[in-house]
Formats: C-alpha cells, structure tokens, sequence
C-alpha cells in the first residue's frame, strides 16, 4: 500500500494534515534533541523527510522503513542517508546500538504495537530515549466531534485529487479512528519496558507525542 503512496506522499501529508505536518515535525524533533555524534534511528521513515532535522545537528541518522517503494523515492532524493529496510516488529539491528529511537505516524501501521515497542527498546542503549509521534485523540469533544467528520468524510475526497493512491488513505482515516488514545498508549509504552513515559498534545490532540527512556 505504502509502495504505491510513496511518490506524493510528502505532498499529500501536508494537504490533508492543512499544513501542520511541517509543524509537527519540528516539535518531534525538538523533542527528540539529537545532538552530534548520536546514534538515531528513524523508523517508518518513509521518503527520510522526517530523517533530515536529525542529520542536520550531526547526528548519524538511520532512515528505517518497511515498504522498499518509499525507499527507493528517498534514496533517489537523499542518497547519502544510509536507508534500510527493516520491519518495526523484528529490527535488523543489534542490542543496545541507538543512544534515541523516533517513529512518526507509523507505529498504527505495524501489525503488532506491542512487538514494536520491545524491538524499539532492545536496540536502543541504557539511558537512551524514545519520540512516538502519532495521531490521537483530540482532548475537547466539540472539536472532536468535528474533527471525526473530517477524517471519514471530507479526508477520502481530498486524498482522490492529490494521492496517486486515494484508498490507502481511507484505511489510513479508520485507523487513526480506531488509535489507542493518548493514557492507552503510554501503558504500552511502560509494559514493553520504557520508564518516565509522558506525552504532550498537539493541535488540540489531534496529534500526540510520547516520550519516554530506557533505564541504565
């Protein structure tokens, strides 16, 4: 689904999200605070554009994605990123490698979250750190409310006239519906063994970001 999505899938992210994907992405990467010589691993990387605010402070970013469609496109625009293909739920990477591990708005697409979040903290080192950005639950049930009628209504029709693939889009708006809100999904982040965990929303919760660190 993703292979067929991925030449205008940056383009399509920021017409259906109004612009606040560029937005998001800078908060991610606030959060995040990769610094020089740091080893992060992006995962659902995609096309890498959420990999380049890691590489521009010197860290040495690893642009992670399942679908080899959206990595062909990213190396092709990207090529001194070091792309590779790799599966959420069995990373091809060895224990305690990544001193931060960052995932945005693709851990609702793995099959099995809870697999992802144990891979995620066994390659990651002692004291190092996680950012899940993901799609939630807004917090005011006017907006809601609203908001809900935007995904499964207005959503499909604008994904048909910007997206080389409008259908993946429409899986896409009924698995945000169906997301785990923002308490469920810190619960899963402590039971697969990450410690501090909190969250932040953004946009009223429309998006939220998790955080949390594995203990020395």
């Amino acid at each position: 689904m993703f292979d067929d999505v991925a030449e205008r899938y940056d383009l399509t992210n920021d017409v259906l999200s109004l612009g606040q994907a560029r937005l998001w992405r800078k908060e991610v990467a606030k959060a995040l605070d990769a610094r020089p010589a740091q080893k992060v691993l992006d995962l659902a990387a995609g096309t890498a554009t959420s990999s380049l605010p890691y590489a521009r402070t010197g860290a040495y970013v690893v642009p992670c994605d399942f679908s080899l469609g959206m990595l062909r496109v990213g190396k092709s625009r990207h090529g001194w990123l070091p792309f590779t293909a790799g599966d959420a739920t069995r990373l091809p990477f060895r224990d305690d490698v990544f001193d931060a591990v960052t995932i945005s708005f693709g851990l609702r697409n793995v099959q099995d979250t809870d697999a992802a979040l144990r891979e995620m903290h066994r390659v990651t080192r002692p004291g190092g750190r996680i950012v899940i950005c993901e799609f939630s639950h807004p917090t005011w049930a006017p907006f809601r409310t609203v908001y809900t009628e935007y995904l499964m209504r207005a959503l499909p029709p604008v994904a048909r006239a910007v997206s080389s693939s409008p259908d993946a889009y429409v899986y896409l708006a009924e698995s945000i519906r169906a997301w785990p809100d923002q308490p469920a999904l810190a619960e899963r982040l402590k039971g697969a063994g990450w410690s501090k965990v909190a969250w932040r929303d953004l946009t009223g919760g429309v998006v939220a970001l998790h955080r949390g660190f594995k203990e020395s």
